[in-house]
C-alpha cells in the first residue's frame, strides 16, 4: 500500500510540476501576484468612500453621523484612486502577462513585450461608447469603455496578451527584421530598429483578425471571447459545483505534498478576482440590487474556505488543544497558533504533518467544502452578506468577514458557525489520533 502511494505521489508531483511550470499558467499566476496592490487598493479606496465618506450610501457610514458630514468632501479623492486601479485593471494585467510571458520564451525583462501586448490589446477594442441621454441613444466616438478596461475585459486581455507575445517572440527569434548599423549607432537605437516590424506586424495581425470578425460576423473579438469563453466560465466558477471541484482539486494535491492554491492560481484567481472586483465596481456606482452581485468571488473563497489556511486549519488547532492528548500535536499547534490567525499554515501541513496522514487527509479534504456550501447559502438567503471588498488573504477571522462585506454581522456570524464547524469535523479525527503513538510504542 506504501508503494502504491509513493508511485501515486510521484506521478502527480510530475502532473503537478508540468501545470505549475507551463509558461502561459506561469505567465499569468505571477502578474497576478504583482497585481495585488492594485487590487487591494482598488477595493480600500471604495470602502473607504463608503462607508466613510459618504453621505448617500444605503449602507452604514461615518459621514452620516452628527457633526462628521464634512467627511463627504473626500469622497472624490478615494474615488479618483479607485478609477485609477480597478477600471484600468486589466490594462495592468494585460501590459505584466506579456513581459512575463516574453521572460518565459528568452526574451529577457525588457518592457517591449508589455507595450507590444498593450497596443494589441486596444487595437481589438471598439473606440466609441453607445450610451443614452434623454431617452435618445448617443454614440460617443474616440473612447475606450470601461467595460473593456476594468475586470470584464479580462479574459480578452489575457488572450490577447498570451498571443500577441507569443507572436512578437516568433517574430524577434527569426532575426528575419534585425538592422545591421554602424558601431557608433548606441545600442538601445539598434535595439528599437529591431523590434520595429515584429512590433509592427504583431499589432496588425491582431487588429486585422478583430476586423475580420467585425466585417464576417459582425461581432467583435470582445463579443465572441465574452460570449464563448468568459461567460460559460464564470458561470461555472461563480456557481456552488464548481467552486467545490476546484476547492477539491486544491487540497487533493495538499494531501500528497504539493502547494494546491498554487497548481489551481492560473484558473482560480482571474475568476475570482474578476467577480470580487465587479462587486467593488457595482458598489462604487450604488447599486443596490443584490441579485447583480457576485456571491463567489475572491474574498468569498478567503472568508470561508481558508480560516486559518488551506483545509481551514484554525478549527483543526483548536480541536487539538480541547481533545488531543500528543505531546507532538500540541507542541506543533501551539507554534501555530499565531501564524493560523493570519491564514498562514505550513506548519501544521508540513509540520503535524497533514500530508500524507491518514488521520487528518479526510477531514482536511471535506472541511473547506462544508464550510464553504454553509456560507454561500448562507449569503444566498440573506443572512450574510455578499463580499464586496478584496482584503489580504492573510486578513484574520472576523475581521475579514466584516470588512469584506462593509459590515455585515450576518457575515461575521455564518464565519464564527464555519469555525465551529470546521472544530466538529476534526476533533473526531484527532481522537482517533490518539491511539497512534500508544500503537508504536507497542
Amino acid at each position: 500500500m506504501s508503494k502504491f502511494t509513493d508511485n501515486a505521489s510521484e506521478k502527480l508531483l510530475v502532473v503537478a510540476g508540468k501545470i505549475s511550470n507551463q509558461k502561459h499558467m506561469a505567465s499569468i499566476k505571477n502578474a497576478f501576484y504583482t497585481l495585488m496592490p492594485v487590487i487591494l487598493t482598488g477595493a480600500f479606496c471604495t470602502l473607504i468612500s463608503n462607508v466613510v465618506c459618504s453621505t448617500t450610501t444605503t449602507g452604514i457610514s461615518l459621514a452620516k453621523l452628527p457633526g462628521m458630514s464634512w467627511l463627504g468632501m473626500f469622497t472624490d479623492l478615494f474615488n479618483a484612486a479607485n478609477y485609477a486601479t480597478l477600471n484600468f485593471f486589466t490594462v495592468a494585467a494585460v501590459f505584466l502577462i506579456g513581459m512575463e510571458l516574453a521572460k518565459q520564451n528568452g526574451l529577457g525583462d525588457s518592457p517591449d513585450s508589455g507595450v507590444v501586448a498593450v497596443c494589441s490589446f486596444i487595437s481589438v477594442l471598439p473606440t466609441y461608447v453607445v450610451t443614452t441621454v434623454n431617452d435618445v441613444q448617443v454614440t460617443v466616438p474616440n473612447v475606450l469603455g470601461k467595460d473593456y478596461t476594468a475586470a470584464r475585459g479580462l479574459f480578452l486581455g489575457m488572450v490577447i496578451a498570451l498571443v500577441s507575445v507569443e507572436i512578437y517572440s516568433k517574430f524577434v527569434k527569426s532575426h528575419v527584421f534585425d538592422f545591421k548599423m554602424p558601431d557608433t549607432v548606441p545600442a538601445n537605437v539598434t535595439k528599437s530598429f529591431s523590434s520595429l516590424c515584429p512590433f509592427a506586424f504583431t499589432v496588425l495581425i491582431c487588429a486585422a483578425v478583430n476586423f475580420a470578425l467585425v466585417k464576417l460576423c459582425n461581432k467583435t473579438l470582445y463579443e465572441l471571447i465574452y460570449t464563448f469563453l468568459q461567460k460559460p466560465l464564470e458561470s461555472v466558477m461563480q456557481g456552488l459545483p464548481g467552486l467545490l471541484i476546484l476547492m477539491l482539486v486544491a487540497q487533493l494535491f495538499w494531501c500528497i505534498g504539493i502547494h494546491g492554491n498554487q497548481i489551481i492560481k492560473a484558473v482560480r484567481d482571474p475568476l475570482l478576482n474578476a467577480a470580487i472586483l465587479a462587486n467593488t465596481d457595482l458598489i462604487a456606482q450604488g447599486v443596490t440590487d443584490m441579485s447583480k452581485y457576485n456571491i463567489i468571488n475572491m474574498s468569498f473563497w478567503d472568508t470561508y474556505m481558508s480560516l486559518g489556511g488551506s483545509g481551514c486549519t484554525l478549527g483543526l488547532i483548536i480541536a487539538i488543544f480541547l481533545f488531543s492528548k500528543r505531546a507532538d500535536y500540541r507542541a506543533i499547534a501551539k507554534l501555530s497558533v499565531g501564524p493560523g490567525i493570519f491564514e498562514i499554515n505550513e506548519c501544521m501541513t508540513f509540520g503535524l504533518p497533514i500530508v500524507l496522514n491518514p488521520y487528518l487527509v479526510l477531514p482536511f479534504i471535506i472541511t473547506p467544502l462544508i464550510n464553504g456550501t454553509i456560507g454561500y447559502f448562507a449569503t444566498k438567503i440573506g443572512f450574510a452578506g455578499v463580499a464586496l471588498y478584496a482584503m489580504p488573504w492573510t486578513t484574520p477571522p472576523i475581521i475579514s468577514a466584516w470588512l469584506s462585506t462593509g459590515g455585515s454581522i450576518g457575515a461575521v456570524i455564518t464565519q464564527l458557525i464555519c469555525i465551529v464547524v470546521s472544530v466538529v469535523i476534526y476533533t473526531p479525527f484527532v481522537i482517533l489520533a490518539n491511539k497512534e503513538p500508544v500503537a508504536e510504542e507497542a
